[in-house]
Formats: C-alpha cells, structure tokens, sequence
C-alpha cells in the first residue's frame, strides 16, 4: 500500500524533470540560434547593407535552424528583430517565444513548456586609417638576414676580426678593410649574394601595400601610408598618399645609411658612428603626424593614425656631447599615445654578435631588454619579435592585420 501511494509522486517528479530538463536543453540551443543569427546580421559585408537588410539576414538566419530543432514548436511570427543604428555602430537585436514539447503532457497537465530568448551584437564600421612606416636604415640593419649569411660575412672578412655588418662606406679605403677589390663591406656581402636585414625591410614594406590593399577593399575602409626612415636624422621618404603603388615604388629605393668611412660620417664629419638617432626620429614624426580623428565618413571628422616602428632598438647617438650607445627612451613614445595615436613596433632581433668586440663592449650588457624596452614604446597587441632568419613580411603583415583588428569607432 505504501509503495502504491509513493508511486503517484516519483511519477509526477519524474516526468516533472524529464520535460523541464528537456525544455531548458532545448533553450539552451534556441539561445544559440539567436546568438548566431545577430551575429551575422553585423558582419563587415552586411554592416555596408542597409538595416532592412541586416533584419531579413537574422530572420533567416533564426528560422533556418530554428525549424529543425527537434520538439519544438516555433512560429516564424513569434521572432523580433529590430536594429538601432548610430554614426558608427549598429545594434541587432534578436527576440524569440517557442515552445517545448512534454514528454509527460498529463504529468504536468500541459501540453508545452514556454520558451523564450533574447541576443543583441553590435558591430562598427572600419575606420579610415593614416599609417606613418618609420623605418630604421642605420647601419646596424646592414647586418645579413640569416644565421647562415652572418657565418659568410664572418668568415670572409677575417681581415677585420671577422665582421657581420655589411657597413655602407663611400670611401672604404680610409679604413684598409681588406676585401677582395678594396669594396666595403655592403658591396662585399651583394658579391656574395648575402641578403641583408635592410633588404628583407625593403620587401616587407612592398608587400605591405598590397595587404594593405586587399584589406581596404575588403573593410569599406580608406587608408594612407607615408613612409619614413631614420639614421642620423629623420628623413621622409614618400610623403601620406593613399596609393599603395606609390608607397610601394617609394619603399624600394630604400637602402642602409652610407657614411663616409669608420667613425665619419662625412669626410670632414668624425662623428664616432653615432648613427641611430631616436630622439630627431620620434620628435620629428610626432611633428609630422595630427591628433587623430574618429576615422569615421561624417563631414569634418579625420582619420586614425597609427605609428609603425620598424627598428632593432639600439640607440647610439650625441647627448649632452657625449655617445650614448642604449635602448631606445620611452618617453617620445609615451608623448604620442597620449595624444590618441597608436604605436606598432616591429623588433628585428638584435643578434648577439660575440665575434664584435664593439658589441661586446657596449652593446651585450643591455642587449636581453631590447625587446622589452620596445614592447613598452607599443600600443597593448602591437608588439611583434622577428628573429634573425624570420619572415619579416609576414611579422609586417601580422601586426598590421592587429592594428586594423585592434581599431575601433568612439561616438
């Protein structure tokens, strides 16, 4: 008797949790559809659309899957969806009421189990971008590309100890280097067929504008590059243009620094190869570049602007009469973040070179925090490492793909 009358009871939970668990599952992927269908209602292709059109791609989105989710029963007049738009953003937002078949309809004493959800995304329109390439092409970027052209160099210039820098000298006899035909060291290492960092620097950039290109078309968006070098001083090289062709046939006449021989930088200049000069680089770009805008197409507003910091970090120039050989000070780099301009850095390895006396001198004691100290000049994302023998385009292109990613529209 008593286990007849607990019967009722365990029956009634029972077929209680069976469509309850049963109901809340099946929310669970209606909620999913939901979340789906606003998110494709805000795509880069559909942001160009207009919001009738956003509203007909969430509908079919939601009523493609909704339909096949098994024990539901929905209704397409039961789906909401609305999109509220601002200068630069719009918001979709997605609303549904179905209901979830019982299993246990006389357990409960109803047939169905109400279902309801809501999704909202929010997508913004790519900003319109003005990149400034600030390129270092101080004879430290003479150094060979690769491991293997740095062993070339080495091994054919035991005359000097054994150097890896392709250095660029007008008058290399000054300095009885003892290469085959009295050339310096940057001819030596095109007769050896080494490819040098500047080099792959130069391809990088060219290959840049066509990244450049391909994600402009494809983000509705408008951008511009100049492009820039530094060495002793800070030089411009192709002035903002929203021709990549342009920056591109810009890029390619860019080599290392010539100086006139060891130590002079002109016949009559002794310098002390004080040739990286961060202070007239930064100074000078941030005189160049405006206070940035909100990158939007309403009449008045003006482009982002982001920093690119192509550089292997080692300062060497005067100060106060004096060489200083060190990283590169943070404070400029500061200076224009807080103006609202992003900074991209891009840290070709400065390789240790224990070969070098000059380098162990004065260059191995700081050499582990170059990378650091460069990663505090970048904006939060925008720091990127490429090793001796790395793809410098490929590490060019990835960090300009972050900045793009990383750029967002304020109202």
């Amino acid at each position: 008797m008593i286990f007849a009358i607990s019967v009722v009871p365990l029956l009634y939970l029972t077929g209680m949790g069976v469509d309850y668990s049963s109901a809340a599952l099946r929310e669970a992927q209606m909620n999913a559809i939901a979340d789906a269908a606003s998110l494709a209602a805000v795509t880069p292709a559909m942001m160009l659309q207009t919001d009738s059109a956003s509203i007909t791609q969430a509908q079919n989105a939601f009523n493609s899957q909704a339909s096949a989710v098994s024990g539901v029963t929905y209704n397409s007049a039961n789906l909401s969806v609305t999109v509220a738009d601002t200068v630069t953003t719009r918001t979709v937002t997605v609303t549904y009421t179905a209901a979830s078949q019982n299993f246990f309809p006389n357990v409960l004493g109803q047939t169905t189990i109400a279902l309801k959800g809501t999704s909202q995304a929010i997508g913004a329109v790519a900003p319109n971008i003005n990149f400034y390439l600030l390129l270092d092409n101080s004879p430290s970027m003479a150094i060979a590309a690769t491991q293997a052209g740095i062993n070339t160099m080495v091994s054919n210039t035991s005359t000097q100890g054994g150097c890896a820098f392709a250095c660029h000298e007008s008058h290399p006899s000054t300095d009885n280097l003892g290469n085959p035909s009295g050339e310096d060291n940057y001819q030596l290492a095109r007769n050896l067929g080494v490819t040098l960092r500047i080099d792959n620097l130069v391809t990088a950039v060219e290959n840049l504008t066509t990244t450049a290109q391909t994600t402009e078309t494809e983000n509705n968006a408008h951008y511009q590059m100049a492009v820039y070098t530094f060495n002793t001083t800070f030089n411009t090289v192709g002035a903002m243009t929203n021709s990549m062709s342009t920056v591109s046939s810009d890029a390619s006449g860019i080599t290392v620094e010539e100086v006139y021989s060891n130590n002079y930088l002109t016949s009559s200049n002794d310098n002390n190869d004080e040739d990286t000069n961060y202070d007239a680089a930064m100074s000078g770009i941030n005189a160049i570049m405006p206070n940035p805008g909100n990158g939007t197409n309403v009449s008045g507003d003006t482009p982002q602007e982001v920093l690119f910091i192509v550089t292997d970090g080692v300062e060497d120039e005067d100060v106060s009469g004096s060489r200083q050989q060190s990283l590169m000070s943070t404070t400029e780099c500061t200076t224009i973040k807080n103006r609202g301009i992003r900074i991209a850095v891009l840290y070709t390895t400065y390789y240790p070179l224990p070969t070098n006396s000059w380098y162990e001198t004065y260059i191995a004691s700081f050499q582990p925090n170059i990378g650091t100290q460069l990663q505090s000049c970048a904006s939060p994302g925008l720091y990127y490492e490429v090793s001796t023998g790395g793809d410098i385009s490929a590490a060019l292109s990835a960090l300009f793909q972050a900045a793009v990613a990383t750029a967002h529209l304020s109202e």
